[in-house]
């Protein structure tokens, strides 16, 4: 994977010491287009914005909302879920705000958690047919500390959640997992290949930001994975600007204060090769949720649902079975 991000940080020096150099302006070029710019792209407006958004099976089923992880990650490494519509499950796929081919809003749109959480409940309610189809939330990563974030809002209105390795359900939970899984040594090559590619690729708009953010992140394999889960593109301010809100406003990352008002289980789970996550972190997590199933995901890294998904998928049919 270095070697694969330094052909990508040596492609980009080409580029731009070349006599004819990429435009950022031209969209598309660099980083796929939005739903914005690209009106063919599936979309939903949600609170004033455009979301990229796509179903599958029949609307009238139970509802499964897909959450991906980062903030700023899209759902592609997620589309197994997809699966579960022959399950009869209605699936909704959504990229969150300023995230994968979702549209691109200004860093001052990230107030609060609760704008994420706010706009869930818009997807949720733009999909569901009435009020008696029953809702399950499947998160992952970040994405599972959002799904959590809502049942701790609204216990009554989910019929079930599917989560995989949520960083955690208090930002100090999040912040000893990020310690463990994402330290970098000052003077290793990752780092400085990070640091190299500001000295020919500069700029502060979103598609040069998302561009070196997708460069950066092109050697983040050390969650047990051997390559990256696939993805469209990366939210850069999206990713800033959540990390600095969770940063100032550390109370409002606390997920755990009205769990206990939910009665229903939870899949909760946790892979094998992720070492930085474990049973122990696994077991402090779910430890909030008051009726939990705590599983170990075989074969995988932290990217469960793309890599792990044929250990997953089995256990996911058996607990909605259960709790649907």
């Amino acid at each position: 994977m270095k070697l694969r991000l330094l052909s990508l940080l040596v492609i980009a020096l080409f580029t731009f010491n070349s006599c004819e150099t990429i435009e950022f302006e031209t969209m598309g070029q660099l980083v796929p287009l939005t739903v914005t710019e690209d009106t063919s792209l599936p979309s939903i407006n949600i609170n004033g914005l455009l979301l990229h958004s796509e179903t599958y099976g029949n609307p009238t089923d139970p509802m499964v909302v897909v959450i991906h992880g980062g903030p700023g990650g899209d759902y592609r490494g997620m589309l197994n879920y997809k699966q579960l519509a022959a399950d009869n499950m209605f699936v909704v796929f959504y990229d969150q705000r300023g995230s994968g081919l979702s549209q691109r809003i200004d860093k001052s749109q990230y107030s609060a958690v609760q704008v994420f959480i706010d706009e869930l409940d818009g997807v949720i309610n733009h999909y569901r047919q009435n009020s008696n189809q029953k809702v399950v939330l499947a998160g992952h990563s970040w994405g599972a500390m959002l799904a959590t974030a809502y049942i701790n809002q609204k216990p009554n209105t989910i019929s079930g959640a599917i989560l995989s390795e949520p960083g955690g359900f208090t930002w100090q939970q999040t912040l000893d997992y990020i310690e463990r899984s994402r330290a970098l040594k000052l003077f290793d090559e990752l780092t400085n290949d990070f640091v190299y590619q500001d000295q020919f690729i500069t700029g502060s708009d979103h598609l040069t930001l998302d561009y070196k953010m997708a460069l950066s992140t092109a050697g983040d394999v050390s969650l047990g994975d051997e390559t990256s889960a696939p993805y469209w593109r990366y939210g850069s301010i999206c990713n800033i600007a959540s990390i600095e809100l969770a940063m100032d406003n550390p109370d409002q990352m606390d997920f755990t204060t009205n769990l206990s008002n939910y009665p229903t289980k939870t899949l909760f789970a946790y892979s094998e090769l992720n070492t930085a996550y474990g049973l122990g972190h696994a077991e402090l997590v779910s430890g909030a949720l008051p009726n939990v199933e705590l599983i170990k995901v075989m074969d995988t890294g932290h990217e469960i649902p793309h890599f792990g998904w044929n250990n997953f998928y089995p256990l996911i049919q058996t607990y909605l079975k259960e709790v649907l």
